[in-house]
């Protein structure tokens, strides 16, 4: 039984250490999701508490009740 994560892990090793083309395609992958977490929610999401709150009271206020508050309320 345990002889099959073995395997399954040669498998892939080996695979991933062949590729040739897929080693630019992954490297591709992971700048698009950079710039898709990072760059993008610096403009497109902004921090809701601090443009809609002024002081830290009201925001721990405002986060306190809506994680207290029975989702029926909501």
């Amino acid at each position: 039984m345990t002889a099959l994560p073995k395997k399954m892990y040669l498998f892939y090793r080996d695979g991933f250490r062949s590729m040739v083309i897929g080693r630019s395609l992954w490297k591709i992958i992971a700048i698009k999701l950079f710039i898709m977490f990072a760059v993008l929610k610096l403009f497109f999401f902004p921090n809701y508490l601090t443009t809609n709150f002024n002081t830290e009271h009201d925001r721990a206020e405002h986060v306190l009740d809506n994680l207290t508050r029975p989702p029926s309320a909501r």
